[in-house]
């Protein structure tokens, strides 16, 4: 999943499970992956349903943060650094975030959240996230590549049904986890921001020939303040930083479906 900048005319990558036959949790390690056990999608706008991330905001009001970025390219914890939370919200979707590299960073997190989720799979909640975190100027035109991308040949390959709803007997999984937040670049109005993510996506069930799996990946979006909040002009991903994979066991499709429905994801990490 990379791309330049709005103008340019990149190529992403979605990785999704291959369509292997049978059950692959069944209680057995895990396997290590590679590129070739993923579905690979070109295009600008698959880029988005990658990204994924959280992070914090700065704002005004009492309190003070000692994890504030030192300029762009400083590394910052991953404690919390927001003074504190953002409370409005645009549906599920939080905003409102202050006009500085906090607020970017935290911006920057939680739009890939949503961008990243399962709403992107159907073409109603779809348009809703789209327009909630992007820059207008991008909308129609993104809008118009996405509903191309989320094709039902597109959907089908995923192990969804034509609309994007689930096969009956199985839950289908995407959500995206933060890691951490970097600002690679800050001149008041824009900011580059880095989000460090993992993600599940699959589909969770007794017989799921599309088992959910874990990535890490990179998210780069460029932000603009305009209409008195962050929005995103454009974004771009490359794999990794990668972990050594843990000796853990794989769990069965139950307990894989179980912990999809019994944990919900969330909107707003820190």
């Amino acid at each position: 999943m990379s791309l330049g900048d709005e103008n340019d005319g990149g190529q992403t990558r979605t990785r999704l499970p291959d369509g292997g036959t049978g059950d692959v949790y069944g209680g057995a390690r895990r396997p290590a992956r590679n590129s070739r056990s993923l579905i690979t999608v070109v295009g600008v706008v698959v880029l988005l349903i990658a990204a994924i991330a959280f992070a914090n905001r700065s704002g005004t009001g009492e309190g003070t943060s000692d994890d504030t970025a030192k300029g762009p390219g400083a590394g910052a914890p991953t404690s919390a650094t927001g003074v504190r939370p953002v409370t409005g919200k645009d549906g599920t979707i939080p905003t409102g975030y202050a006009h500085d590299e906090q607020g970017a960073q935290s911006a920057a997190a939680n739009y890939a959240v949503a961008l990243g989720s399962d709403g992107m799979f159907k073409r109603d909640t779809r348009h809703t996230i789209v327009r909630a975190v992007h820059d207008p100027a991008v909308v129609d035109s993104l809008l118009a590549s996405l509903d191309q991308a989320y094709s039902g040949t597109f959907l089908k390959n995923v192990g969804l049904n034509e609309d994007g709803s689930s096969p009956e007997g199985l839950t289908f999984v995407s959500r995206t986890v933060p890691v951490g937040t970097k600002v690679t670049g800050f001149e008041g109005d824009t900011a580059t921001i880095e989000v460090w993510c993992t993600g599940l996506v699959g589909l969770a069930g007794e017989g799921s020939n599309k088992p959910v799996t874990e990535t890490w990946f990179t998210i780069t979006q460029k932000l603009k303040w305009t209409q008195s909040d962050w929005k995103i002009q454009s974004s771009s991903q490359q794999e990794g930083p990668t972990p050594v994979n843990g000796d853990n066991r794989a769990s069965t499709a139950d307990e894989i479906a179980g912990a999809v429905a019994g944990y919900g994801g969330f909107t707003y990490a820190r």
